[in-house]
């Protein structure tokens, strides 16, 4: 069976969703193919799957017509870093960057749950689940999917949006290159004796951060970075033990741990398609790239991808027409490139030799110090241009 859109979304997570919902708000003709099921509702216990959405995110996500879980979301106007060894430190407040706050954190689940929802009720967009793609080839002005189900989609535009292992990608023979931090990055969901305000608060550490993401009421998520071993250690501690380690190791100001809710922990890799595109092709998210966890920027910046292909898209009669792809692969691929910079000089500045500590330490005390580079910092953080006043 063939069907035609104007544009076939691969990958139905978060990016690749808000993507969908986005397009099929303007009322393109989108085809999204998932390999997995649509994800039901979020309860009970939060996930220890937690992203952070920052200003520019929720613009998207708004502008697709979904709404968010308020129950599940906690807003966040304070971050604030800190040096465990110095006496470097820097607490960005959202008023200093003209915003109310910066953004909010919530669990992946309950995020792709509201996009779904919203495709649900978007009739130009058809779901295509339980399924993925087993070749793809370029014909005309159109390029076609076939899938592992036995049908066969075509569209002006595909877009990767499956992930750190994108099948797409494969497919059309893009290459990455990737890095191993020697990390491991162990989630903690924690009920705590104190209520987690509206600041996310992360401690540099020789071995990596201890960084805490507050969730609604007395909850929060940890994320503590460390060697391989130590972390898989760490792992296998029974809940006692476990509340133990963090009241030792983690600041005062968490408070005392009344529960631990779940645990896991996973490599810390960073990885980066060679290009981002192709003949009416484009990959986003961590399809084109993923980046250290450190800054928490992750599933921003694949949803700034969505953006700025979204506008490219919707301003051209033809969805893949080169010119709009090359100018979408320039504008993401300078500024994903600048983030993995960053979060690259963040983690040998903080976990490499003694002088590059100290001029970590130098560098936190600097920031503190200079409020326009403090806005910049913030403003590049959300996806806006820090010389523009929102």
């Amino acid at each position: 069976m063939q069907r035609d859109h104007d544009i076939v979304i691969v990958g139905g997570g978060m990016v690749g969703a808000a993507l969908a919902a986005r397009l099929g708000q303007a009322g393109k003709r989108v085809g999204l193919v998932e390999r997995g099921q649509p994800p039901s509702a979020p309860e009970g216990d939060f996930d220890l799957r937690i992203s952070s959405l920052n200003a520019r995110s929720l613009d998207f996500i708004e502008a697709s017509g979904a709404t968010l879980p308020a129950e599940r979301c906690c807003p966040f106007r304070h971050i604030e870093v800190w040096n465990q060894e110095g006496k470097g430190h820097s607490l960005f407040s959202a008023s200093d960057s003209d915003l109310d706050q910066f953004g909010i954190f919530i669990e992946n689940r309950a995020l792709q749950h509201a996009l779904w929802q919203r495709l649900e009720a978007l009739p130009t967009v058809t779901c295509y689940t339980g399924t993925a793609p087993l070749s793809t080839l370029v014909s005309g002005r159109a390029r076609w999917v076939e899938l592992d189900d036995g049908q066969t989609l075509s569209a002006a535009l595909v877009v990767g949006a499956d992930g750190a292992r994108s099948q797409l990608r494969a497919l059309a023979g893009i290459d990455v290159t990737t890095h191993d931090y020697h990390q491991r990055a162990m989630i903690i969901n924690v009920e705590t004796a104190l209520p987690q305000q509206d600041v996310s608060w992360q401690c540099f550490t020789p071995t990596g951060p201890l960084a805490m993401l507050p969730l609604p009421g007395q909850r929060a998520s940890l994320v503590w970075y460390d060697h391989a071993d130590t972390t898989q250690a760490r792992e296998a501690l029974d809940d006692e033990a476990l509340k133990a380690a963090i009241e030792a190791a983690y600041p005062e100001r968490l408070g005392a741990i009344t529960r631990i809710v779940a645990r896991a922990s996973f490599p810390i890799k960073r990885q980066h398609a060679k290009r981002y595109i192709g003949n009416r092709l484009a990959l986003i998210g961590d399809a084109a790239h993923v980046v250290h966890p450190l800054a928490g920027q992750g599933l921003n910046i694949g949803l700034h991808d969505a953006d700025t292909l979204a506008e490219l898209i919707l301003e051209q009669r033809d969805p893949g027409a080169s010119l709009a792809l090359h100018r979408f692969e320039c504008q993401r691929r300078l500024a994903n490139q600048a983030m993995i910079a960053a979060t690259d000089s963040f983690h040998h500045l903080f976990t490499g030799a003694k002088p590059l500590r100290q001029l970590g330490d130098l560098s936190l005390h600097i920031a503190e110090r200079l409020p326009f580079a403090k806005r910049l910092m913030m403003q590049q953080a959300n996806g806006f241009s820090p010389f523009k006043r929102r």
